[in-house]
């Protein structure tokens, strides 16, 4: 029983110490990106910020391009894991749509644990405008999107390979997650709470622009 008491604090007190040093190095990364460039900052630098060595970096990252996506990485994971939770009866949409917004719901306070919301929408706009970030992400997002359809044909107890509904689904709702991202992105609110907003504002004409007659107006108004 004492050893048992002795042995489970320790271990989670080393757990703590690895958590805040990832966390340091994400922050570090992110900082040195964002005022130098990403091609520009090597992982000494990095390592050198946090005063840990070059091996300690890489023993939490593969790459500069697995630090730079870490926060993202933390993102994804509270939507899959919003959108597994989801009550079997909901529609695909409202299933996504529901997932993402409980997800920002308590993404925030996460966020800021690691890096400032600020930072974050820095992180952003250098993705946006570094060219191996870009294409990095782009293919993060394939992979992420070929993920949730799996679960929304789980879900609705399809197979994904002959069904065309799961994807073409997740297809109209991951565009709309990235109108969202970029607009936010440009915008002069950096809060998470500004990204939410944008995001239901979004996802709720998804529907709408999707099935209604575009010559009507927004309260089905036929438009001279």
């Amino acid at each position: 029983m004492t050893d048992g008491q002795t042995v489970e604090p320790r271990a989670g007190l080393r757990e703590r110490k690895k958590q805040r040093t990832r966390d340091a190095l994400v922050r570090a990364s992110l900082e040195l990106f964002t005022t130098q460039g990403y091609e520009r900052t090597t992982v000494d630098e990095i390592a050198d910020a946090v005063e840990v060595s070059q091996r300690t970096f890489f023993r939490y990252f593969a790459s500069k391009q697995d630090a730079t996506f870490a926060v993202q990485e933390m993102v994804e994971s509270r939507f899959l894991e919003e959108l597994r939770r989801r009550p079997a009866d909901e529609a695909p949409f409202e299933a996504m749509r529901r997932a993402v917004l409980c997800a920002w719901n308590s993404i925030g306070e996460a966020i800021e644990e690691v890096v400032s919301v600020d930072l974050h929408m820095r992180t952003y706009q250098m993705i946006e405008s570094t060219p191996t970030l870009l294409a990095a992400h782009m293919r993060r997002g394939v992979a992420l999107e070929n993920r949730i359809a799996l679960l929304i044909a789980e879900r609705e107890g399809l197979d994904v390979e002959r069904d065309p509904r799961p994807r073409v689904a997740v297809a109209a709702f991951s565009g709309v997650m990235r109108v969202t991202g970029q607009l936010w992105g440009r915008g002069l609110d950096p809060s998470v709470e500004a990204l939410r907003d944008l995001t239901e504002e979004y996802l709720d004409q998804l529907v709408p622009a999707l099935a209604r007659d575009w010559r009507q107006g927004p309260q089905g108004s036929r438009q001279e």
